[in-house]
């Protein structure tokens, strides 16, 4: 049996990013985690992470989405502080959103949505959108190789906007295994899903 903490905040949000690097370091401390997967689209949320964590054992992957998904030939983390992330023991993967990516453009231009559009629907609705982040990036994190499936739990740090308001512990799974994938513990999550407008 584990006991552990859980973090509820009242909204969603950026205001909760200290407090889920305060619960992630807390789990970290109890043992058994060997990797942090952290979505972070500048970098600045990975970076308060880093600070946090400092010579922590548990790796830290930082995901950020592709380039093009905010404005069509630019990227959101820059060149420069990828490198500082790198330079700081990170690993950065820049990979395309599993729980949307082709599938998107593909409801944009013909109408519809997809079955993958359908299961990040229900992660969001159901659970709120910094869970549903949490679940994505360790999938792309799994496809790009900067973590392992099987046996081994995981910390997914996630959000919407900036910063960070979500932070569970899972078992990864590939996107061609995503049924495989377990939520096993939640450390922090807003109790209203709803993001305001």
């Amino acid at each position: 049996m584990l006991n552990t903490e859980i973090t509820y905040f009242d909204a969603p949000g950026a205001q909760n990013t200290e407090a889920v690097i305060d619960a992630v370091a807390r789990r970290i401390d109890k043992g058994g985690i060997s990797h942090v997967v952290i979505a972070s689209s500048t970098g600045q949320t990975a970076k308060k992470l880093i600070a946090r964590l400092g010579t922590s054992e548990a790796q830290i992957v930082v995901v950020t989405s592709h380039c093009g998904f905010e404005k069509e030939g630019e990227c959101e983390m820059k060149d420069e502080v990828e490198g500082s992330l790198v330079s700081s023991g990170a690993r950065v993967v820049r990979a395309s959103h599993v729980l949307s990516g082709i599938e998107r453009s593909i409801s944009k231009k013909l109408g519809g949505a997809s079955r993958v559009e359908a299961i990040s629907e229900v992660l969001r609705a159901l659970f709120g959108q910094g869970l549903k982040v949490c679940v994505e990036v360790t999938v792309m994190a799994a496809d790009n190789g900067a973590i392992a499936c099987g046996d081994n739990d995981i910390i997914a740090v996630g959000g919407w906007s900036d910063g960070a308001d979500t932070a569970i512990v899972v078992r990864p799974a590939h996107a061609n295994a995503f049924f495989n994938f377990e939520v096993r513990e939640i450390l922090a999550m807003p109790r209203h899903k709803r993001v305001p407008k």
